[in-house]
């Protein structure tokens, strides 16, 4: 999948099959449902998962929790767009 038919896909109903839970949450927010992204990571301690809260929690205005979840994921929060910040984090996790 690229990143191209992911955004495509965004306009389906449901998240295709076989995707990471990662990948799921960006799916979900993409869509706009921020609170159903969240609800998908917030429990995951995986590094993987603490990256997407970490953006998630940017995108929500909470930069201080945003910081502490990069932080969780050996991480730094990105000097770019949160558009740029979610095509590169669907890029990575695709």
């Amino acid at each position: 999948m690229t990143l191209k038919t992911f955004i495509e896909g965004i306009e389906a109903n449901e998240p295709p099959n076989g995707i990471s839970v990662q990948i799921k949450a960006l799916w979900y927010d993409g869509k706009g449902d921020w609170h159903k992204a969240h609800s998908l990571v917030d429990q995951l301690n995986d590094s993987s998962s603490a990256l997407i809260h970490a953006y998630l929690h940017r995108k929500e205005g909470d930069i201080w929790n945003a910081n502490y979840w990069y932080s969780r994921a050996k991480s730094s929060r990105p000097d770019v767009t949160l558009d740029e910040e979610w095509e590169t984090l669907v890029e990575r996790f695709l």
